[in-house]
């Protein structure tokens, strides 16, 4: 999945968006309860460099 947006919160909310429309589409991932939070947590590189880790 790619996204993209002018500020972080802005493409942050756009793959937000872009998870559910999939989630939509494909369905609740096995294993998951359709009243379960998903948390996200990932790293972004900055230069090639780990700039940390991003929560959503």
């Amino acid at each position: 999945m790619v996204s993209q947006g002018y500020t972080v919160e802005e493409a942050l909310s756009n793959l937000k968006e872009a998870v559910e429309l999939y989630i939509e589409e494909m369905g609740i991932p096995e294993g998951v309860s359709s009243e379960a939070t998903i948390i996200a947590r990932f790293e972004v590189k900055v230069n090639d460099k780990a700039a940390g880790a991003v929560e959503t």
